[in-house]
């Protein structure tokens, strides 16, 4: 088994001890990706809809770095310390997915790192 890391700095770098990706054969492993500006490595200002986009677009920032897009996406968690907030999750992953919608799990967390509202991992197929 070979394993690439996938890295690339239009998304946010690792907080912890992990990879932003991993390559196996075909398929991306993404890490969790929380709504952190890339530049600043801060939350992005607004509410849970600037939070969710800025998740979206470091998910697809890292799914360019791995040589594909979100429409790889085959599998994605959606980590949210409000269930409340899943009708605009829905609303906004419209705009970043086109049918047929990748397989999905949307879970309530108590928190997230940072104060986070979202957070969201993915698996991608090349």
């Amino acid at each position: 088994m070979t394993k690439t890391i996938i890295a690339t700095d239009r998304a946010p770098q690792a907080i912890g001890t992990y990879s932003q990706a991993v390559k196996v054969g075909t398929r991306v492993y993404m890490s969790g990706q929380i709504p952190l500006d890339p530049a600043t490595m801060e939350l992005v200002a607004g509410g849970i809809e600037d939070q969710i986009k800025q998740v979206f677009d470091n998910l697809s920032a890292v799914a360019d770095a791995a040589g594909g897009s979100l429409d790889n996406v085959v599998k994605l968690n959606i980590f949210l310390t409000d269930l409340a907030c899943f009708p605009t999750v829905n609303e906004i992953m419209a705009s970043y997915f086109k049918q047929p919608y990748p397989a999905r799990a949307a879970i309530g967390v108590a928190s997230l790192p940072k104060g986070a509202q979202v957070e969201m991992d993915a698996i991608l197929e090349l």
